[in-house]
C-alpha cells in the first residue's frame, strides 16, 4: 500500500510501481484533496486520512498490507499503524516526521515554498511541476534526468490539485503529532530518508527511528 505525500496524486509513484508489482499486489491511491479522490473544502486531519486508508482496504477486500508512506503520506502511515495495528504487516516511513513541538522544522525558504499559495496561483501546472521537483531534488537532478522530469510533469498535470486542497492538507500536516505515541507502533518499521532533504530535515528520521521499537 503506497501513500503519497503533500499535494501529489498517486501518479507520483510511477517509478516505484513497476518494480514493486513484480512481487506484490500494489495499491496506490489519491489522498483526499488530490487526484481522482473527492476534494471537500473542509478541515482534514491525519486521523481522517488514516480512516480513508482503512475504508479503502475494506472496500477492495484487503485486510492487512505492507504500508509505505512518503512525506505527508508517512504521517498518514504513522496514524494508520497506531490506529489499525493489526492491519499493518510492515511499515516504511520515507522522508517524514512525527510533528508537534519535538519536530525539527525546515528553514523559512522551504516553508515559504511549500505553503505560498500566491506563488502557485501565478504558475501553470507544468511550471509548478518543474519548480516542485527542482526544489525537492535539486538542479543537478533536473539537468541529468530529463526523462524523469518529463514523466513527473505528465503525471503532475494529469490531475491538478486545487489550491484549497494544498491548504487543507497543509493544515493537517501542521496539526500532526505522533511523538508521544510512536512507542506504541508494533509493526516492523524501516525509516528511510535523504541527507539532502530540504523540506523534512534528516534529524526527524533519526528521531522517528529512535522512538519506534526496533525500527
Amino acid at each position: 500500500l503506497l501513500i503519497m505525500g503533500y499535494g501529489c496524486s498517486s501518479g507520483g509513484w510511477f517509478r516505484q510501481i513497476p518494480g514493486l508489482s513484480r512481487e506484490y499486489q500494489v495499491v496506490a491511491f489519491d489522498n483526499r484533496g488530490t487526484g481522482q479522490s473527492d476534494k471537500p473544502d473542509t478541515s482534514y486531519t491525519m486521523e481522517m486520512m488514516a480512516g480513508d486508508v482503512a475504508r479503502l482496504l475494506e472496500a477492495i477486500g484487503i485486510y492487512a498490507a505492507h504500508v509505505y508512506g512518503v512525506s505527508m503520506g508517512g504521517m498518514i502511515a504513522q496514524e494508520f499503524a497506531l490506529r489499525y495495528q493489526e492491519r499493518v504487516i510492515s511499515l516504511i516511513l520515507g522522508c517524514t516526521m512525527f510533528g508537534g513541538a519535538q519536530m525539527i522544522m525546515p528553514d523559512a525558504e522551504a516553508l515559504t515554498f511549500i505553503f505560498d499559495m500566491e506563488r502557485r496561483k501565478m504558475r501553470t501546472p507544468e511550471e509548478e511541476a518543474r519548480e516542485f521537483l527542482t526544489f525537492l531534488c535539486g538542479q543537478d537532478f533536473i539537468d541529468n534526468n530529463p526523462d524523469i522530469v518529463e514523466q513527473f510533469t505528465v503525471k503532475f498535470v494529469e490531475y491538478v490539485t486545487p489550491l484549497y486542497g494544498y491548504m487543507r492538507q497543509g493544515e493537517a500536516t501542521m496539526a500532526h503529532d505522533t511523538y508521544d505515541r510512536l512507542p506504541q507502533i508494533k509493526a516492523p518499521t524501516l525509516v528511510i530518508t535523504g541527507t539532502a532533504d530540504k523540506l523534512i530535515p534528516i534529524e526527524n528520521s533519526r528521531l522517528l527511528a529512535s522512538r519506534i521499537p526496533n525500527a
